[in-house]
């Protein structure tokens, strides 16, 4: 008996032929390791978002979901190096041109032409400091319990530390919140497009700098004017005065408020 075929059948046949085998597009990291009360975890990323959550013990744990729109999951990397400050943590990505990649020590950029993520949860023991940056990708912390440090560019930024804090991005928003009462030196929300709302200790003692072009400026804290002052330009003191909190934007609202 003969079998026809009909052109509509013989055209999913021809397709489903031409269907080259893809690439794996999705993969996962994992690590942990143990890290000491006064060292510091550094992850450095590049295209993707950052989330640190807190963690008992003294176990640091890592978890990374690398993601490739084109090309190969296996040309991302994620390098993590030991040293006497503590731990430091890379997304590592393809150079264009097929070259090395950049490196975890030289924290260069990498080629992200074809949209290659990958994003990090990373579990921060108590009384370990924080430091996270990234390109492109919103960072995000639960309460830690050190010192916390983030800078991205084009994201928004949710960060809460018990010790010092500074938050620093171009096109995103900024809301943080410091256990610290007081402190050397200086603390810095900085961003361009996007307000900035900066939550600190009822107690709390600093010298305020804080400016907006396009935007309002509010205050929980009773603020002793010592410089200029306007509808969007502040500097004075809260409290006893001290270190200096400085907030700036271009695009957006600053909003100072009390725990």
């Amino acid at each position: 008996m003969k079998r026809w075929i009909t052109p509509a059948a013989a055209g999913l046949m021809l397709a489903a032929l031409a269907v080259p085998a893809t690439a794996q597009r999705t993969d996962t990291f994992a690590w942990r390791g143990e890290i000491a009360a006064g060292q510091s975890v550094t992850v450095k990323g590049i295209n993707g978002k950052i989330d640190a959550r807190p963690s008992t013990g003294r176990t640091v744990r890592v978890e990374a979901v690398k993601t490739a729109k084109s090309g190969s999951v296996a040309d991302l990397d994620v390098d993590v190096r030991r040293d006497s400050d503590g731990i430091t943590i890379c997304g590592i990505y393809p150079l264009e041109d097929g070259g090395r990649k950049n490196a975890c020590d030289s924290g260069g950029s990498g080629d992200m032409r074809d949209g290659a993520t990958i994003d990090f949860v990373v579990h921060v023991p108590s009384a370990v400091d924080l430091e996270a940056r990234t390109v492109n990708g919103a960072i995000t912390t639960g309460p830690l319990g050190g010192d916390v440090s983030v800078s991205t560019v084009n994201g928004s930024i949710e960060v809460t530390g018990a010790g010092k804090v500074d938050a620093r991005t171009v096109n995103g928003a900024i809301e943080a919140s410091t256990g610290a009462a007081t402190w050397n030196g200086g603390l810095e929300f900085k961003t361009v497009n996007g307000s900035i709302t900066v939550t600190l200790p009822a107690n709390a003692s600093a010298r305020v700098e804080a400016k907006t072009v396009n935007g309002g400026l509010e205050t929980d804290f009773p603020l002793t004017i010592q410089g200029k002052w306007g509808p969007r330009r502040m500097e004075g003191t809260i409290g006893r005065g001290g270190g200096t909190l400085e907030l700036e934007t271009v695009n957006g609202a600053i909003r100072l408020r009390r725990s």
